[in-house]
């Protein structure tokens, strides 16, 4: 018997696109804070909850992890002057600390705990950066996993706070004044409600003075020409340069300079690159050399150098040309450029000279994820991280000047990466493109054995899926089940081509390559229909609402997280959300309203359709990606669920979109997920298989 699903009012809500109608019955649920939705949220969850804690392997689950959880964590140093600043956590404390030390391989001192600033644990730390000669520290706090941050400094030597906090930011770091009493930092404007800020409309640059209220700020730069576009500002190493960032989307940007003098402009606007025409990041310059990673006549990427003197292209000069793999991110340090390739889903460093001599790669420890190698240019080292599915994150000490590396903190786990394999494989998708995609399971599993199996996958806004370690994917490897991502087209593993290839009207193209892979992993028997499972968060929501919307007959479970579930009003919701048009396009075009239309989940569903088991996990507090597009989600699916197979929303409320999620929310997460999808599947946990 199917559970008895709180009721969803369907309400008569029409909309004409383009002359096509489109009802929306559930519109209401988009008024978050109104009675009626409240009542069914926690309708949804009097349901959900229960079901999910009385699951067989809930608590098998819920204590493999705490035990997973528990092990010591460091993050990447950060240099400011003779200072170093890092996160840690013990491998028990809800959230990481920040520390400073003045030699990195030495603890130091805790400087920041924010696991005193909340009874549960979900206050978290965001951003921080160190000023130039690491007097004073910058940090942003998030609460309940906002993307809202307050910024707070700190003079380091004393542990005081200043007094003022800064609001209004989202999405913004500060860069530091070369003096170091002040910096540049974007927000959004004040709503007609004190207090409240307008995240619908842009953002401006502006700087703050160390040690005066935020009413005292001073706007540098704000957009005056274009509705949509957003300023930040990074200042030059020299000082001399606020380089102003203006991020419309993700397929390119826009570059200013504005010349500084003391900390104040002093000069003329620079449209440096202002045709929209490819993605460019500043590295860094030396003198009137600057720096750029650029998408410009090189999907993959190249490195060029720009004199603001001499703007115009055939003035620039290639220090590194694009080559056959992708350039995932650049870095401007120690007096070398150090690119970081992706090279078939999995890291490669590769070393040039500011002339752009290749100096040869860093042999890592293996195929995985790199981050890291920030620093100033004429840093005397700089640190790293490498991980990968088996490999928790180990941080790194380089020096640019032997061009070698030495273990700075390598982290004990309670899992033995010998007991796992993994193995990469390629598949054609229904149009021929070859399709890279990676399985984990245990070893002792027979190869022709078909197991319960995990399915994930992203597919947008150039994001690239590389092997990273993670105890919720370790839990499901741990009891037995297979994993396996897909780096289908939408991300960055190959360049901007195979990112634009899984956009606007050719987003098709994601979801086919996704089903290709579920064929494919059956087709090999390493799964069967019955026992495969897909799973994905925010725009890998979209993939798995619309994939199981597509072949319901392909997949068992779906596990929707977070996603943007409404293609036609997902924009409505914030000036970020709508700034993903670069990937998903806008209902107000006609063409791109017709490819939404085709596939958005809230949408297409089938009324007496038999869909996979769902669980659809969503938080109350997702300032990112609006909550009501999950509302709607389930609200659709259970009234058009034709067969017993269960449809849940699990609606957690202090986790936000993600990112700074406390130790017991992830354990608590994860718990139920995995009780959820291996009591679908028919896993056998410790011996006992799962109703």
């Amino acid at each position: 018997m199917p559970p008895d699903y709180p009721e969803s009012r369907r309400s008569g809500q029409l909309d004409d696109y383009h002359g096509t109608i489109v009802p929306d019955p559930y519109r209401w649920l988009e008024e978050l804070s109104a009675p009626a939705t409240q009542r069914w949220m926690a309708a949804q969850n009097a349901l959900s909850l229960p079901y999910l804690s009385g699951l067989p392997a809930r608590d098998v689950f819920a204590s493999r992890l705490r035990e997973m959880i528990d092990y010591e964590r460091f993050g990447i140093p950060q240099a400011g002057g003779h200072r170093y600043v890092y996160t840690y956590n013990t491998g028990q404390l809800e959230q990481d600390q920040l520390w400073i030390t003045d030699d990195p391989a030495q603890p130091g001192r805790l400087l920041i705990d924010p696991n005193l600033l909340s009874a549960d644990g979900t206050v978290s730390i965001g951003s921080y950066v160190l000023n130039q000669d690491g007097s004073r520290l910058a940090y942003s706090l998030s609460d309940g996993g906002s993307d809202w941050r307050s910024w707070v400094v700190l003079d380091v030597a004393t542990g005081q706070k200043f007094a003022e906090r800064l609001a209004g930011i989202k999405f913004s770091d500060i860069s530091w004044a070369p003096d170091g009493q002040g910096f540049f930092y974007s927000r959004y404007p004040e709503s007609a409600i004190a207090g409240v800020y307008d995240d619908t409309r842009q953002v401006s640059v502006w700087h703050h003075e160390v040690g005066s209220p935020q009413s005292d700020d001073r706007l540098v730069y704000a957009v005056d020409d274009h509705q949509t576009r957003n300023p930040y500002g990074l200042m030059s190493e020299d000082g001399r340069y606020l380089v102003i960032n203006l991020f419309d989307g993700y397929a390119a940007n826009g570059v200013y300079l504005l010349p500084m003098e003391a900390g104040k402009p002093s000069g003329k606007l620079l449209r440096l690159f202002d045709g929209w025409d490819a993605r460019y990041e500043y590295l860094g310059n030396v003198a009137e050399r600057f720096l750029f990673k650029t998408t410009h006549d090189a999907p993959r990427g190249r490195i060029i150098e720009v004199n603001p003197g001499q703007p115009d292209a055939d003035q620039w000069r290639t220090l590194v040309a694009e080559r056959a793999q992708a350039i995932e991110s650049a870095t401007l340090t120690g007096g070398l450029l150090m690119l970081r390739y992706i090279v078939d889903a999995h890291a490669e460093v590769q070393i040039f000279s500011l002339q752009g001599s290749d100096l040869g790669r860093i042999e890592l420890p293996g195929n995985g994820t790199v981050k890291g190698f920030a620093g100033r240019y004429d840093a005397p080292e700089t640190f790293f991280s490498y991980t990968d599915f088996t490999t928790p994150e180990t941080v790194y000490r380089f020096d640019p000047r032997t061009r070698r590396y030495a273990v700075l903190h390598a982290p004990g786990v309670s899992v033995d990466p010998r007991n796992y394999q993994s193995s990469q494989v390629f598949y054609s998708s229904k149009d021929g493109t070859r399709v890279p995609m990676t399985i984990v399971r245990r070893k002792n599993i027979p190869a022709a054995q078909p197991m319960p199996t995990v399915l994930y996958g992203y597919g947008g806004f150039n994001v690239s899926l590389l092997p990273r370690y993670s105890i919720a994917r370790m839990a499901w490897l741990d009891a037995g089940g297979t994993y396996a991502v897909a780096n289908i087209r939408g991300g960055g593993e190959y360049g901007e081509a195979w990112h634009e290839a899984g956009t606007k009207l050719k987003k098709q193209n994601v979801f086919d390559d996704f089903i290709a892979a579920a064929e494919w992993l059956i087709e090999h028997n390493y799964s069967t229909a019955s026992q495969l499972a897909i799973w994905g968060g925010s725009n890998g929501g979209l993939l798995v609402a619309a994939v199981a919307l597509q072949r319901p007959d392909l997949f068992a479970v779906a596990v929707p997280s977070v996603g943007v579930l409404d293609m036609l009003r997902y924009h409505t919701s914030s000036a970020n959300a709508r700034q993903w048009s670069s990937d998903y396009g806008l209902s107000d075009n006609p063409a791109e309203f017709n490819a939404q239309y085709a596939y958005s989940p809230v949408h297409n569903l089938k009324y007496g359709t038999c869909y996979p088991s769902t669980l659809i996990m969503a938080d109350a507090n997702d300032d990112r990606v609006a909550p009501w597009n999950s509302y709607k989600y389930a609200a659709a699916l259970q009234y058009a669920q034709g067969c017993a197979q269960p449809v849940l929303i699990r609606i957690e409320t202090r986790s936000g979109h993600g990112g700074g999620a406390s130790s017991t929310k992830i354990v608590d997460k994860y718990a139920d997920q995995w009780a959820f999808v291996a009591n679908q599947l028919g896993l056998n946990i410790a011996g006992q298989r799962t109703p």
